[in-house]
């Protein structure tokens, strides 16, 4: 099962996004979403999410919190995504090989094109929720349920 690490960084009442449009093949094509990608052997999460918010947008991740977990399946892809909110970052955003980067209004991200259950994180993570973990189903991309397990 791969584990990943998804990264929302904030910036006075927004969020930095990825849409994603760049890559080949990419199940993430046409959607926003916050950055990130996969642990590497030997990584921690927290290390994996410094590493990954560096190479998709140049910036030193200097403050941040873990605030859930998300199991997430669209047919037989299985993944345990460590969702994290970055509170400081420093330096510019450079170009990202996996789509185009923006900061977007925390209001109007509920707006945009993504995977339909990042709208329940996104909400969680809106209200300042504590911890928590959700299980994220999918088919063929289509969004068929959420269960809240913490």
């Amino acid at each position: 099962m791969d584990k990943t690490v998804l990264a929302y960084i904030k910036k006075e009442d927004s969020y930095l996004m990825l849409y994603r449009n760049k890559e080949e093949n990419d199940m993430n094509e046409g959607f926003y979403m916050g950055v990130g990608g996969h642990i590497e052997k030997g990584e921690t999460p927290d290390m994996a999410l410094i590493r990954e918010i560096k190479e998709e947008t140049s910036l030193i991740a200097k403050k941040f919190t873990l605030r859930g977990l998300l199991h997430f399946a669209n047919d037989d892809y299985k993944e345990i995504i460590y969702l994290y909110t970055v509170e400081e970052a420093e330096g510019e955003i450079g170009e990202c090989n996996e789509g185009d980067l923006s900061y977007i209004k925390i209001k109007d991200i509920l707006n945009l094109p993504m995977w339909e259950g990042d709208k329940y994180f996104l909400d969680l993570l809106a209200k300042d929720e504590p911890y928590f973990e959700l299980e994220l189903i999918y088919k063929d991309r289509d969004f068929v349920s959420v269960k809240r397990l913490k």
